[in-house]
């Protein structure tokens, strides 16, 4: 909704016509405005949430259940950016997120979606089929999608070992404990 500001005209005897919606009395400044099809002295048309006079902070202003607002009160309240791509619940407007190209999460929802790992300022994450991942989440699955493109030769553990010498130490780690549960199953 937009308020138009404009001069007030006087009538015969010098009054104004219009009589404010706010206090009901007469305005007789030489200035008014005009939202929602009545008339406001500059003072009485405040938003009902922060008491910001609305005519000072632009020319638009939102209603809804009886409350006139401004901009920034009507999205605190009432609107929403979308939903959480992790937990699908919905994001207040007002509510900071963590956004990761066009997927939008809450604070507390912004963690490696395999391992559950909370992301610190400077951590890498990577964007995997829709999903959030650590680097060592990644670089785990990047292995295994290799794996499966290309297997390995009759001589698999001495290729796997091969294959995984230049991973960062938690992968060595995955991959060491995998190529152990493969040495037993060969061995039994």
């Amino acid at each position: 909704m937009t308020m138009d500001g404009s001069k007030s005209e006087p009538g015969k005897n010098g009054a104004t016509q219009q009589e404010c919606a706010g206090c009901g009395k007469a305005i007789t400044e030489r200035y008014l405005l005009k939202a929602l099809d009545m008339y406001w002295h500059e003072d009485c048309l405040k938003c009902g949430c922060c008491d910001c006079r609305l005519g000072e902070v632009g020319s638009t202003l939102y209603t809804k259940a009886n409350l006139i607002l401004c901009k920034r009160d009507y999205l605190r309240l009432f609107g929403n950016t979308g939903h959480c791509a992790a937990c699908s619940k919905v994001i207040p407007a007002f509510e900071m997120v963590m956004r990761a190209r066009t997927n939008v999460y809450h604070l507390e929802c912004f963690a490696c979606q395999q391992c559950n790992h909370r992301f610190c300022v400077g951590d890498r994450f990577y964007l995997c089929d829709n999903k959030i991942l650590c680097e060592y989440d990644y670089e785990e699955r990047l292995v295994f999608a290799n794996m499966a493109l290309h297997p390995p030769p009759s001589a698999t553990l001495a290729h796997i070992k091969r294959q995984v010498t230049h991973l960062q130490p938690p992968v060595k780690k995955i991959c060491a404990f995998i190529i152990t549960k493969l040495n037993r199953a060969t061995i039994e």
